[in-house]
């Protein structure tokens, strides 16, 4: 309550005031800084969503206007049904299957692994823990070439080869890079909470998952983020093990589209066929742009 003086008291907090013209140290800076600075982030961002919007403006358009110079920025007429040739060209909705499995199993073994993991370098102490994560950091030099003609030798034998497998199992064990992002959010939990529900009674794996888990939402979102992308995405995977067009995905679907049309490529097909396959990591992003940002940022320092 305010005291008889007009002092306020304890519970009335006193609000700082909102002006955007003072910099962290009180100063007050010109308007034109905060200006320029929103003119050079809002000229940044038009020039990276270019492409995007190129992409876009491209599968929209005829054959007749993708040769035309200068070239025109929005199609005279929009052709929405080169999105519908384009699914026809090439097995699109068996290949997104595909990939959709492919991709939420990573997510949910990256997760699991690597929050595992993490817990363990960041929560529970053991003697050596430090020397043993950089050995674990140590593996992000590795180069990739060197563990290919290994891995494939292997599941070739295992008869992986033309299944999923080879491509989700590897996510069962942690990777250095998630596992160095999760620890360093980790780090940031009390560990006087964690030694008072030990002292309570609670184990590990209760605690990991019942306390520290919904409390590093942010950081794991962020490691889901970036594993979705990398399945997604990924090229080199499912062209080395899946050889069979009856489980490779989109990443390969685009090659196959060229390939059926070696003669006369359709490129604003080619063009709607690109997007639909960047669409759901689009929305995926703008979805858990929040979690992500707050992963990255309170992740990635210590």
């Amino acid at each position: 309550m305010a005291t008889l003086t007009g002092t306020p008291g304890p519970d009335l907090a006193v609000r700082p005031s909102r002006d955007s013209g003072r910099a962290a140290d009180g100063s007050r800076q010109p308007w034109y800084t905060s200006a320029l600075a929103r003119i050079v982030m809002i000229a940044l961002c038009l020039l990276f969503l270019l492409p995007l919007f190129w992409m876009v403006s491209s599968s929209l358009k005829t054959n007749q206007e993708m040769a035309t110079y200068p070239p025109a920025w929005w199609p005279a007429r929009p052709q929405f049904s080169n999105y519908a040739d384009a699914v026809r060209t090439f097995p699109f909705w068996r290949m997104f299957a595909n990939s959709a499995i492919i991709t939420v199993a990573t997510v949910v073994f990256s997760v699991v692994s690597n929050f595992l993991v993490a817990y363990g370098f960041a929560c529970v102490e053991w003697i050596g823990r430090n020397k043993v994560f950089y050995v674990v950091l140590a593996t992000l030099f590795l180069p990739f070439p060197v563990t290919l003609i290994p891995m494939f030798d292997l599941y070739a034998k295992l008869g992986w080869v033309n299944t999923f497998l080879p491509l989700i199992v590897p996510h069962l064990f942690a990777s250095a890079f998630y596992t160095f992002l999760l620890r360093q959010f980790l780090l940031q939990v009390p560990k006087d909470m964690l030694d008072a529900a030990r002292v309570d009674g609670a184990g590990e794996w209760k605690i990991a998952w019942t306390l520290v888990f919904p409390s590093a939402l942010p950081a794991i979102t962020a490691v889901a983020i970036f594993s979705a992308v990398a399945a997604w995405n990924d090229f080199l995977g499912p062209l080395i093990y899946l050889q069979d067009t009856r489980v490779q995905t989109l990443s390969i679907g685009l090659q196959y589209f060229r390939e059926t049309q070696t003669e006369d490529l359709q490129y604003n097909q080619l063009m709607a066929a690109s997007f639909l396959v960047v669409l759901p990591l689009i929305v995926l992003f703008f979805v858990f742009q929040r979690y992500f940002l707050r992963g990255i940022s309170l992740g990635g320092f210590k």
